[in-house]
């Protein structure tokens, strides 16, 4: 069995390094069909052990995903038991690596008439799932000068634009109306969802070239700045996402007509499970509960406690539009029963300034100063960011280890290992949900603004 599998794939990646352009057009009359990555796994395309040097690309991405990449493993994690019992639990009617619900986002599952080969489902989230159905320009994307626009028009995603790169991402890692995490499946033992493009590229690990180049040794963009852009431009996209997750679950737009409003998914995991200890050592009930009544659960604000400093930098016209119609959000979700079409109008207001915002970030150019002014901006909002919650928090020491990264290796500060160590006690303070303390995390915030220069 395993050598007819391998003798399978041999045979589709010598047919499609030797596709001719013109076949591929004919191809093109037929419904676009996945493949399956074992169509990129020659060492002459995609599977060389290394990364080939003359190269525009690296040629070892295959090996990457295969041997390093969670996703390659996204089906086996249905199979444990937590899997098992969150699907008895959800009385799915089947076990969760079955289950269309689960592998819409853990498995490369197409619908039947899509696939063009015996399908492997336990591959898991694969090439496709991100490039798209390789039918149509598996072939000629091999051939010299072809462009990559050619590959795009024949049914790539452009995961080289960074907006549309983080969609693709963003489609499991926040949800759509077909394919997403709420209160019901967390409640049962799926992980919250969070994400911050740059950290989670950094360690999927990146298979790609970073900066990209146009030909070998010709770079497109600066170096420097890459985890720069895509940090802010993913802030920025992610935000929009989640104004219109927000708008059709108000609206009542799930795909599988289940009416449940309010989502608790959309509030703050850690306003209600959280460590209770005596009255006289909660941070909160010292702080209080700004913008809400007592015992009301908060919005998770996440996606905008960070962002908005940023926003403010780039677009102050659309960031103060931007902040108004957040606040109605916000003001509205932290009620008992929110009301739907209030939601629904000011986080579908909010969608497209968080997309301008986006597409500005995502051509505009980087520089120290920058990094520097944001790194200052954050440290400096350390109370509010601390106290929206551990999310918040969360997306801070993500968002400073990104742009210091940056920025230490364009300015080159003698503080910088001390600067350094201060953010990775950061990531420390957030190991363990239970245990977090705003006034600790804001303490930590504050002192390395003391260190930036």
């Amino acid at each position: 069995m395993r050598d007819s599998s391998n003798s399978y794939r041999l045979l589709v990646v010598f047919c499609a390094c030797f596709l001719t352009p013109l076949a591929a057009v004919s191809a093109q009359k037929e419904p676009v069909k996945y493949i399956g990555p074992g169509s990129c796994a020659a060492t002459s395309c995609h599977g060389s052990v290394k990364s080939i040097a003359g190269s525009r690309i690296l040629q070892n991405e295959y090996s990457t995903w295969i041997i390093q990449d969670k996703h390659s493993r996204a089906y086996q994690a249905l199979t444990g038991d937590v899997g098992e019992r969150m699907a008895r639990i959800l009385k799915l009617g089947a076990k969760a690596e079955e289950a269309p619900k689960c592998l819409a986002c853990h498995a490369l599952n197409p619908p039947p008439e899509q696939r063009g080969r015996a399908f492997e489902i336990s591959e898991g989230v694969s090439c496709e799932n991100c490039h798209g159905p390789a039918s149509g320009w598996l072939g000629p994307h091999t051939t010299r000068s072809w462009a990559h626009e050619k590959s795009v028009a024949l049914g790539m995603h452009d995961t080289r634009n960074v907006i549309h790169r983080t969609e693709k991402c963003l489609e499991c890692h926040l949800g759509t109306k077909s394919k997403f995490v709420d209160h019901e499946m967390i409640a049962t033992g799926h992980p919250d969802l969070y994400f911050e493009l740059d950290s989670f590229s950094a360690v999927m690990p990146r298979h790609w070239k970073a900066p990209r180049e146009s030909e070998p040794g010709k770079t497109v963009e600066d170096a420097a700045w890459v985890g720069v852009r895509e940090w802010s431009t993913g802030q920025a996209v992610q935000l929009r996402a989640a104004m219109e997750r927000l708008t059709w679950r108000a609206k009542g737009e799930r795909f599988d007509k289940k009416d449940v409003w309010p989502e608790y998914s959309e509030l703050s995991c850690f306003a209600c499970h959280h460590a209770l200890g005596a009255a006289k050592d909660s941070w909160r009930q010292e702080h209080g509960f700004i913008g809400r009544r007592p015992g009301d659960p908060g919005w998770n604000s996440s996606r905008y406690a960070v962002f908005r400093l940023l926003a403010k930098q780039i677009d102050s016209a659309s960031a103060q539009e931007l902040d108004r119609q957040l606040l109605a959000v916000s003001d509205e979700m932290t009620k008992l029963n929110p009301d739907r079409n209030a939601v629904a109008a000011a986080a579908s207001a909010a969608a497209p300034l968080a997309q301008r915002i986006a597409e500005r970030l995502a051509t505009m150019q980087y520089d120290q100063a920058i990094a520097l002014r944001m790194l200052q901006r954050i440290s400096d909002d350390a109370e509010n960011i601390a106290l929206a919650d551990e999310r918040a928090a969360e997306q801070a020491a993500m968002a400073l280890d990104s742009l210091y990264i940056a920025y230490s290796k364009d300015a080159k500060p003698a503080n910088a290992a001390e600067v350094r160590a201060a953010i990775n006690g950061l990531f420390q303070q957030l190991e363990n949900p239970s245990s977090y303390n705003a006034d600790q995390f804001a303490s930590a915030l504050r002192q390395i603004r003391t260190m930036l220069h």
